[in-house]
């Protein structure tokens, strides 16, 4: 079957994007090792193409077979490479997403247990019913015991903890994705104490298994979809996470954002 032109242009285009991320990760590698003081304008430099890098895709860097599957675009327009991907992008829940209706107008109140800290939380089902709903679900499932909480920022205005991966990275399962977008700030600040729903870059329908917490007022313009699901706040143990964030971190994309010093493990998650 002939290619279509907007799919090998939207293939592309999302090749092109994955190639300049993946050439700014080997360029900060080769920075970092070639130099052990990095001066004040390289850092500020620096700084600015990883917040670039932040907004573009939130929940994680594109991986090996994400870029394949761009690729793969080009020569089977016919067929997504990745179909989960692609429902996403049409805005439709993944199989087995349960109902907002299943949340609204409730509120779940719990415990987060990381590496032996209690954290308090509530979730609110009035203004986020849909992500409110999904991590009842997961929680009830015990989803996130013996998980990780493998990316930590320490910008002074972009501090957040972000939890619920299976490894060491932040790379999530696609073919489990939610929308829409709830409860977004107005004025895209994110106040120290914020349970967030972490998700790809530019993707209304990108929600996925993780969250952040934000442990100090973060300011996180939107992409093209919008900003990120608030669905709850921390209620007690801030200082479990703030800890965890004086330990620092090992960097990784910046040197304000990498994996935390001290490996996070969550213990357990419940909400009733």
């Amino acid at each position: 079957m002939s290619t279509r032109p907007r799919d090998n242009r939207e293939a592309k285009r999302r090749i092109r994007q994955m190639e300049a991320k993946r050439e700014l990760r080997r360029a900060l590698g080769k920075r970092r090792r070639r130099d052990n003081v990095i001066a004040v304008s390289v850092g500020a430099a620096a700084l600015i193409a990883a917040v670039v890098l932040q907004l573009t895709v939130f929940n994680s860097n594109p991986s090996e077979s994400e870029f394949a599957a761009a690729q793969a675009g080009l020569s089977s327009p016919s067929a997504s490479a990745n179909p989960s991907a692609s429902a996403a992008a049409t805005g439709s829940n993944s199989a087995g997403i349960p109902k907002a209706d299943t949340a609204a107008g409730k509120t779940f109140t719990g415990q987060l247990s990381l590496n032996g800290g209690t954290v308090g939380v509530e979730l609110d089902g009035t203004t986020a019913p849909q992500a409110a709903a999904v991590f009842k679900s997961l929680t009830d499932a015990s989803y996130y015991s013996g998980l990780k909480c493998p990316r930590l920022t320490t910008a002074d205005n972009f501090s957040v903890l972000q939890c619920g991966a299976k490894g060491t990275d932040t790379t999530d399962d696609p073919n489990f994705h939610w929308g829409p977008l709830e409860n977004t700030p107005a004025n895209n600040t994110y106040p120290a104490g914020t349970i967030a729903v972490a998700r790809t870059g530019n993707n209304a329908y990108g929600n996925g298994h993780q969250f952040f917490i934000v442990y100090k007022d973060t300011v996180i313009p939107p992409d093209s979809a919008g900003g990120y699901t608030v669905v709850g706040k921390v209620t007690s143990g801030m200082d479990v996470v703030t800890k965890i964030a004086q330990a620092g971190i090992n960097p990784g994309s910046s040197a304000t954002d990498g994996t935390p010093v001290a490996a996070v493990t969550i213990d357990s998650f419940s909400l009733k």
